[in-house]
């Protein structure tokens, strides 16, 4: 798709992410885009259109990390898991909407393999006041 895998910085005493036999659990990953990190509350500062793209853009990063750790995406046979954050303003109970931003761009990279269970949780704030923050649990072979 010509995509470009960012570059991942933790923003604390923890790694990307980590393999456990087939499984591949990928650290939570805000939203960082060409202009740098996207920041903002949904329903505040962001709509839904804004937040979608947060989320896909958290989903790339975390195929950053999962890159980095497996060494060739190839290598997945099914994204098993996705855990996302909302940041929301009051009254904001769209983060499923948001969150539908990541799942689409990953069915549409990994087709069935892409298909998974998902949470979407609403919070008030998130680190660097980012608007979405996502994790996977991914399992690969080899």
């Amino acid at each position: 798709m010509g995509l470009e895998l960012p570059s991942r910085r933790s923003a604390g005493q923890y790694v990307g992410a980590v393999r456990s036999g087939n499984l591949v659990f990928v650290s939570g990953a805000g939203p960082v885009g060409p202009e740098g990190m996207v920041t903002g509350k949904l329903g505040v500062e962001l709509d839904v259109e804004a937040g979608k793209e947060a989320a896909r853009l958290c989903a790339l990063s975390c195929l950053s990390a999962l890159q980095e750790t497996i060494g060739d995406l190839d290598k997945v046979t099914r994204i098993v898991k996705l855990l996302a954050f909302v940041n929301s303003g009051p009254g904001f109970s769209q983060q499923h909407v948001v969150v539908d931003g990541a799942s689409s761009f990953l069915l549409s990279l990994f087709g069935d393999r892409g298909a998974h269970a998902r949470s979407s949780v609403g919070v008030a704030e998130l680190p660097f006041n980012i608007p979405v923050e996502v994790e996977m649990i991914v399992e690969v072979v080899g």
